[in-house]
């Protein structure tokens, strides 16, 4: 009986013992026991101190409808940070070199540590003094100021595809800012700001605009010339074509962007065209074609007349 007790007295002591190493236990540990083995790094991602690819840079460029249907090339000016000449990149005076961080002894991380309700926790942060190099510049490069980069205005052809489309961006890889630690440079994303056309109205690869046509035209059928990014399009209008007909040009809208051979397609819609103003033989013109559409009603006012005399 007594070693039953003193057995379970055992099982109580452990559990205990468990308890409070779980507590004074730093919580990074707990933590990243548990979700470094789901995500493979926990706290040694912190730690990476390797080549780092450099920020994008944006910028935009104006480009007319036109321009942005069938592609153009265009020249921008930007700033654009070069290697300085005179200390090649280390940002260190001539004849000398950076040196390793005493703060942080070359890792760019340092570790403090904090006291919290579940113990002390460990927390690790980029070194203040090196900017997470690993290394610090103890005499300045004069030119570069320790930067390691000169700014300039460099120009720089961009070639926008056929089928752009506004807000887009065609991107320059290695066009952007510096990497760190031997990193490769960002990129320079250029935006397309499309101009407005006053005829031509785009939706993906469609184009859209509004063709007006005479009374005439619509009514005895003829042929009329609509304007398109490609020039002038012929087209043969129906007899009795009404207003708001919706026309369709296959293959005269906007190339897409994977292929500029396969375009999307022109719809226009024939609006018949009421005149403002009209000279005394037009009006007598009018007139004798009403009458000849729907008969005169003075005269079929007069044949009333004549049966009830």
């Amino acid at each position: 009986m007594t070693s039953l007790v003193q057995l379970h007295l055992m099982e109580a002591a452990e559990q205990a013992a468990l308890a409070v190493s779980i507590l004074t236990a730093p919580i990074w540990e707990i933590f990243s026991g548990i979700f470094g083995d789901i995500f493979g790094g926990g706290r040694r991602s912190a730690q990476y101190n390797g080549p780092l690819k450099g920020a994008n840079i944006r910028t935009s460029i104006r480009i007319s409808f036109e321009e942005a249907i069938f592609g153009c090339e265009r020249e921008i000016e930007i700033n654009f940070k070069e290697e300085c000449a005179s200390c090649h990149g280390s940002g260190a005076k001539a004849g000398t070199s950076p040196v390793t961080c005493p703060k942080c002894n070359g890792k760019g991380k340092i570790m403090y540590t904090q006291q919290s309700f579940f113990g002390q926790i460990q927390n690790v942060q980029t070194c203040p003094d090196c900017g997470g190099t690993g290394k610090v510049i103890k005499e300045k490069c004069p030119d570069c100021y320790g930067t390691g980069y000169i700014t300039k205005r460099k120009k720089i052809k961009v070639t926008i595809p056929a089928g752009i489309d506004n807000g887009q961006s065609v991107r320059l890889a290695g066009a952007g800012e510096p990497g760190t630690n031997g990193g490769e440079r960002g990129d320079l994303l250029v935006e397309a700001v499309v101009s407005n056309h006053p005829i031509f109205k785009r939706q993906d690869t469609s184009i859209f605009s509004t063709v007006p046509i005479s009374f005439a035209k619509a009514a005895l059928g003829g042929t009329i010339l609509i304007k398109t990014v490609d020039g002038d399009v012929e087209y043969e209008v129906k007899s009795g074509t009404q207003t708001d007909t919706k026309v369709r040009l296959k293959g005269k809208g906007v190339p897409t962007l994977r292929n500029r051979a396969v375009r999307g397609d022109h719809y226009v819609t024939l609006v018949v065209s009421v005149p403002e103003r009209l000279t005394e033989a037009q009006k007598e013109a009018l007139k004798n074609f009403d009458e000849a559409m729907n008969g005169n009603p003075d005269n079929d006012k007069h044949k009333k007349k004549g049966l009830f005399k």
